[in-house]
């Protein structure tokens, strides 16, 4: 099993030599000292087009950085997490300066306070001036930084939209700050907490006594998630946990499952259109990307329309499918399954027909096409 998951991650770190990799080192005014940066940019990012991708701001870059590169780079390649920009802090010579609080309110101080207002005053500013970015940020951390990074989110307004706290070393009132913070939150949060059953005593009870008190918290805006693994020890940690904590910050973003089609879309009362449109525009809210709707997608509600036989609903699906491929018969097709199916035969052997001209796409043919028209008249002896 350790020669396996050995193999994958050799395989999900190989990912990152497919992008764009560069070191960037910046003067800190607020820490007097150079600090190198780790930045990892999409496969296609290019300057020449208005694409803008959200950030992954990755503390502990030293170590961290080829994990969560190879992650991102690895789902953002089936769709399953948008592109994103990686950005990892190298602490290997500053950490214990870098996440310094005070012992009497475990809030930062010194050099502790200095790191915090280098990532929020300098190092986002430059990540933003320099490269085409989105307003969703997501902050991942380990250990002591894990808890780090929650500095944060006790602001009133967050600088992070996302957290992902991976076997959380947290300084003694943090918890305490948590469990009263994250109810009152205001703004869409997504918080990911892990631990291991072979994780560090104290952090395992810790984050296990936190998760408690969040499971039953009641707060809309906060989008949580919590995982208890078996065996990875502290270290082997973030191997397990960054898959899971991706998934969960994007869920909305991925394609549509058969989990969601089964529980979500075939036990709609209304209108399985608007569901898809929903689902788009909560992913342009949430993360500042208009996606395209991806034909999966399409297909999925057609499945539906199918099985529940509501087929008015096609053709609301064929402006949108015409609107997202103007240049494919996709739209052609739903529109000529609305007519089919609710008594217009003459118009839908048309549409059928019109449709040949246009691009094969998902499955659709131009035969298949032609054919549907062919049965139709058959059918009504036309």
């Amino acid at each position: 099993m350790k020669h396996i998951c050995l193999f994958l991650l050799f395989i999900i770190v190989n990912q990152i030599a497919k992008a764009q990799v560069m070191l960037e080192t910046i003067y800190s005014e607020k820490l007097q000292q150079e600090r190198q940066l780790k930045i990892l940019l999409p496969k296609g990012y290019s300057d020449s087009d208005k694409k803008a991708y959200p950030i992954i701001v990755v503390f502990d870059g030293d170590y961290l950085f080829e994990l969560v590169s190879g992650n991102t780079d690895y789902y953002s390649y089936w769709e399953d997490i948008p592109e994103v920009i990686v950005v990892g802090i190298n602490q290997v010579d500053f950490r214990y300066e870098d996440v310094l609080y005070s012992e009497q309110n475990s809030l930062p101080i010194e050099s502790g306070v200095n790191f915090f207002e280098f990532i929020g005053m300098e190092v986002l500013p430059f990540i933003q001036n320099k490269f085409k970015t989105e307003v969703f940020k997501v902050a991942v951390g380990h250990g002591e930084t894990a808890n780090f990074i929650n500095y944060y989110l006790l602001k009133d307004q967050p600088l992070f939209n996302a957290f992902i706290n991976i076997s959380p070393d947290f300084a003694p009132d943090m918890p305490n700050y948590l469990a009263e913070r994250l109810p009152q939150i205001e703004s869409k949060i997504f918080y990911y907490m892990a631990t291991s059953k072979n994780d560090v005593p104290h952090i395992k009870e810790a984050t296990s006594a936190l998760h408690s008190k969040f499971k039953t918290m009641d707060n809309k805006n906060v989008l949580y998630n919590f995982d208890e693994f078996e065996t990875p020890s502290h270290y082997a940690m973030p191997a397990h946990a960054l898959p899971n904590a991706l998934e969960n910050i994007f869920l909305v973003f991925q394609p549509i499952s058969k989990k969601e089609y089964n529980e979500n879309i075939l036990k709609l009362e209304g209108s399985p259109v608007e569901y898809l449109m929903d689902k788009y525009q909560t992913i342009n809210d949430l993360f500042g990307i208009q996606k395209k709707i991806l034909v999966n997608d399409f297909k999925a509600i057609a499945a539906a329309i199918e099985k529940t036989k509501n087929f008015e609903y096609f053709e609301p699906l064929s402006k949108i499918a015409k609107k997202e491929y103007p240049d494919a018969m996709l739209g052609h097709y739903y529109l000529a399954r609305f007519y089919e199916q609710t008594g217009e035969p003459k118009k839908a052997i048309r549409t059928y027909q019109s449709g040949y001209i246009l691009e094969e796409i998902g499955g659709l043919t131009k035969d298949m096409m032609l054919d549907k028209a062919d049965a139709i008249k058959a059918d009504f002896g036309y």
